[in-house]
């Protein structure tokens, strides 16, 4: 008989795998979903080791929102927007529905870290978009501002996620 026909979901390397599965025992096997590499989820607070690197470092909104650029009424706004919550995500699309995979990276980033946070559709509405750019001077989106304070982009949170997640295993592993 010939090989079943490869699903194209599945990785290449379970792929590789599956023949010799078949081979053994002897008809087909489907791969479970559960076989399927599935992302950590982390929700200790993590130990407090040496400082990020300086790239990875907060920059006040205040002194963000002093650049040129953007309107008073607009920068007003967006002061009230990132101070009355404790993490907001300015992203393309809603945190259900991301519109772009950089917006989806931060989602998954702080749903794994189970992170209660707003978000803002800025494909909605292009001045938001627009004042948005002047008030934080950082080109792209997602934004995510934490504590009223921007943090940064997806490169800038992926960055600091690995950095957290590598200082914890290497102070978990202190523990055995």
């Amino acid at each position: 008989p010939s090989p079943p026909a490869r699903d194209p979901h599945t990785p290449p390397a379970m792929a590789a795998a599956a023949p010799s599965a078949t081979a053994l025992a002897g008809a087909a096997l489907p791969l479970p979903l559960s076989a399927r590499p599935q992302p950590a989820r982390f929700s200790v607070a993590l130990p407090r080791t040496a400082p990020p690197p300086p790239a990875l470092r907060l920059r006040s909104v205040r002194r963000l929102a002093a650049a040129e650029g953007g309107t008073p009424g607009m920068k007003e706004t967006l002061d009230k927007v990132v101070s009355a919550h404790k993490v907001v995500l300015f992203m393309k699309g809603t945190k259900d529905f991301p519109q772009c995979g950089f917006s989806h990276t931060v989602v998954q980033i702080l749903r794994s870290l189970d992170v209660p946070f707003e978000t803002l559709d800025v494909l909605a509405n292009d001045a938001l978009r627009q004042g948005l750019k002047d008030y934080s001077s950082w080109p792209t989106f997602p934004q995510l501002y934490i504590d009223g304070e921007f943090f940064g982009g997806c490169d800038i949170t992926l960055g600091m996620y690995a950095y957290a997640l590598s200082a914890w295993y290497i102070h978990a592993a202190s523990w055995t």
